[in-house]
């Protein structure tokens, strides 16, 4: 049962999204073998006999995918199962040597749960199901591949056969594909957050497969299509509002939805069918008897909470409470353990004498990291840990914003020196572009009547009760010096001088 409308209708019909995101963990071996997930090396060089499915090889579980699929249902405040079962999911495919996957069905190790994150301003909450942990297929390798004769053929390289994943399955919750994307964007946050998966979409880390269906308001749920491997957020939206306009078609037409899993194609914007949608008996489940119950002791949950991080949730409330941030930029500045950490640390090493004059230190702070960083991450296609500009250098070009050494136009003058040049100080940087905002009183109030007196047509509108007149006569002021005048002291003295 789906939950109630959260998104616009869509030509009058409601979208119902539900999303199956596979996190691979961050194990240095494989789940149910030793071999290693260490992504890029020369096809079938990381699969060993038990990848291959040669006769007599048995599965032994890794220890370390199981811890990291409890720290994930601690995080998402599920039920961490103390007894679960190991499935084989039948289907034959060349990727799959054995003919079956091994998975979890009925049984599965996190039960339960749901993942928080902001639209807009408003808080949503996406119900998960489960969480199981499973291994990953080969990969075949079908375009503009050939054999050693130069003949066309198809290649099947079984490096990620046996990869350890945690498919991670929600409710079907989301009424919108702008919905949808925040929450992939928070459940990737998290996974990296927690250290579980290194969320790298271009290598396969971490990659969803959307549940779409459409109704009338009020209706049963819609025949669901399953658009397969989407791995990035942007291609995401674009299938999920490409596969809603098809299926709305499709019924103002007349005619049926079928059942089924579709590919998106970025190219032409659209998506196509693959194949019909298999249901759970297609597949032939039974417990693997190969591996017995995965059995989890309630002290080993109570270890992995005790190693446990603190949480973005608990860290953005700290923020709040502590350092007073509003709810959207505690939010912007726990969207990743990254961004977490360069953020507290230029709000620790900005200077005494700033962090005491500025009542709102940490605020500062958030806006320069949710503006100038910001943009020049964006335009860079970087993240934070990649940033050029060490914590300490921000935090004492921002004092310098607060002790008046600098206005902000020249701060931001002044960041992209720092921000392409790792050996420029910020006081060095002021001194040689002649950036220090006017500290002499008396040469202010000398440029402040000399503007009033060249300016009397503004003036006269500012004492008619026009207020762009006054932004003029500050801008005129801040011309007339260059720049280095502080414009709130100059906004001060002339009010004080135009009566």
């Amino acid at each position: 049962m789906g939950a109630a409308s959260t998104g616009p209708l869509v030509r009058g019909f409601e979208v119902v999204i539900g999303l199956e995101t596979h996190a691979q963990l961050s194990t240095a071996s494989k789940i149910f073998s030793g071999a290693s997930t260490a992504f890029g090396a020369a096809p079938n060089t990381q699969a060993c006999a038990l990848d291959l499915a040669l006769p007599g090889t048995l599965p032994v579980m890794n220890r370390g995918a199981v811890a990291r699929a409890i720290r994930f249902g601690l995080a998402v405040g599920a039920e961490v199962a103390t007894r679960s079962i190991f499935a084989r999911k039948n289907y034959f495919y060349p990727d799959l040597p054995k003919g079956y996957q091994i998975s979890q069905y009925e049984l599965p190790v996190v039960q339960g749960g749901q993942v928080s994150f902001l639209l807009g301003e408003q808080t949503h909450a996406v119900r998960l199901t489960r969480a199981h942990l499973e291994e990953d297929a080969g990969k075949s390798q079908h375009d503009d591949f050939q054999d050693e004769h130069g003949r066309a053929c198809s290649g099947i390289d079984l490096n990620r056969a046996g990869t350890p994943l945690l498919e991670i399955v929600s409710e079907p919750d989301m009424r919108s594909s702008v919905e949808a994307v925040e929450y992939a964007k928070a459940l990737h946050a998290l996974v990296v957050w927690l250290g579980i998966c290194d969320g790298n979409m271009q290598e396969g880390s971490f990659r969803c497969d959307a549940n779409v269906s459409v109704r009338r308001p009020g209706a049963a749920l819609g025949t669901r299509r399953e658009i397969k491997n989407l791995n990035s957020f942007r291609f995401l939206q674009q299938a999920i509002d490409a596969e809603v306009q098809w299926q709305i078609d499709r019924l103002e037409d007349g005619l049926p939805i079928e059942q089924a899993t579709v590919l998106f194609d970025p190219d032409s914007g659209r998506t196509r069918a693959m194949r019909t949608k298999e249901d759970a008996h297609d597949y032939r489940y039974f417990p693997d008897p190969d591996l017995p119950p995965l059995c989890i002791a309630p002290e080993w949950i109570e270890r992995v909470r005790a190693q446990m991080p603190e949480l973005p949730a608990v860290m953005a409330a700290r923020l709040q409470r502590d350092d007073g941030l509003p709810v959207y930029d505690a939010a912007m500045m726990t969207q990743s353990l990254a961004f977490a950490r360069f953020y507290e640390a230029t709000r620790d090493a900005g200077p005494a004498a700033a962090r005491e004059a500025a009542a709102g230190w940490p605020k500062l702070v958030a806006n320069w990291l949710m503006g100038e960083v910001a943009r020049r991450l964006n335009a860079e296609g970087i993240t934070i840990d990649a940033a050029p500009l060490a914590p300490a250098r921000l935090a004492a070009l921002i004092g310098r914003v607060v002790d008046g050494t600098l206005s902000n136009s020249g701060a931001r003058q002044v960041f992209e020196v720092l921000w392409t040049d790792a050996a420029a100080t910020v006081d060095a940087v002021i001194e040689a572009r002649g950036l220090k905002q006017m500290n002499d009183a008396g040469a202010l109030e000398a440029i402040v009547e000399a503007v009033i007196a060249a300016q009397e047509k503004s003036v006269q509108e500012y004492r008619a009760g026009k207020d762009k007149a006054f932004n003029a006569l500050v801008g005129q002021v801040m011309k007339a010096s260059q720049g280095k005048a502080n414009p709130a002291q100059a906004g001060e003295l002339l009010r004080r001088k135009l009566g």
